[in-house]
């Protein structure tokens, strides 16, 4: 999995995530004001760490790809919010229990379990709300709005990133089937990296054929996103990776290269790359930025 230039040091990636991160310090100044100040420090230790930043990149390049051409910061910084919280949530002892993330402590090592636990509930709500003001400041209707709201809040629900968690923790010491793990991932890690690009979309106004092609690229990047997770847990390092490696192991979860080999893995992630950007490229949708974007998240090492 060396890097073959498809990585995202480059200038458009750089001036993107500078965009996502002022919208992001915008978060903060206007939505943490009424929080207890402790949990506010908390959440904005969670938002404003480092981070790759590729779901708002994706909501950014999924809207400009289908003809958006207002300001899609803010409706982009509301996802990594919801992304922030899922991974505070499951650091926490009670789910994968790890120390670090990003490089540094985890939330709960610095501020303790119930602060930690309080500022991941905030911050799903607070997702919404400035969601909803963000869709409407660009000029949509309560309608659309609506539906942009909806569509997150889904992707982190049951029927998204909570319900795979939940599956993923029943799942550990248990040995799944490669269809079964693939049902927890696409959920766990899945449904917010399709959300992301299928809000886009909607913020666009695109039509139903759009919308599709991108949900099947966001549905295969997503499941590829994963395993190539599953790969770096037990190839890279917990320096390259920002949080702790071997926890795959140390947790006893069934994963992609136990099943089909570390070779077996990555092939299995390249194809599902290639499905998604099929799908883009047959309904024109297809810029070199979200081919690059796919490309790295099975070449990266972090």
């Amino acid at each position: 999995m060396t890097p073959t230039g498809t990585d995202t040091t480059g200038p458009t990636f750089v001036a993107e995530r500078a965009a996502v991160q002022q919208a992001l310090d915008a978060f903060c100044a206007r939505w943490l004001g009424d929080i207890a100040p402790l949990t506010a420090e908390a959440i904005r230790y969670s938002l404003l760490g480092e981070g790759k930043r590729l779901r708002a990149i994706l909501l950014l390049e999924a809207y400009r790809a289908c003809g958006g051409t207002g300001d899609a910061r803010d409706l982009a910084a509301a996802v990594e919010v919801v992304h922030a919280y899922s991974l505070v949530h499951d650091d926490l002892p009670c789910m994968d229990d790890d120390d670090v993330r990003r490089g540094r402590p985890t939330v709960h090592r610095v501020y303790g379990v119930p602060v930690a636990t309080a500022a991941g509930l905030a911050m799903v709500p607070l997702a919404a709300r400035s969601a909803w003001h963000a869709s409407r400041a660009m000029g949509l209707s309560d309608a659309i709005a609506g539906d942009i709201v909806r569509d997150l809040m889904d992707a982190a629900g049951a029927g998204g990133m909570i319900g795979g968690q939940l599956l993923d923790l029943e799942a550990e010491g248990v040995p799944l089937t490669l269809e079964a793990l693939e049902r927890v991932h696409r959920l766990k890690t899945g449904a917010l990296i399709m959300a992301s690009v299928t809000l886009g979309a909607r913020a666009a106004l695109a039509p139903a054929s759009r919308r599709h092609a991108l949900e099947r690229y966001g549905a295969s990047i997503g499941l590829a996103f994963q395993i190539a997770d599953d790969v770096l847990d037990i190839t890279a390092t917990t320096d390259e990776l920002g949080k702790t490696a071997g926890r795959d192991i140390a947790l006893h979860k069934s994963t992609y290269p136990a099943l089909l080999g570390v070779d077996g893995a990555i092939e299995r992630a390249v194809a599902l790359v290639d499905d998604g950007c099929r799908a883009l490229s047959d309904e024109g949708l297809l810029t070199p930025t979200l081919d690059r974007v796919a490309r790295y998240i099975v070449e990266r090492r972090s």
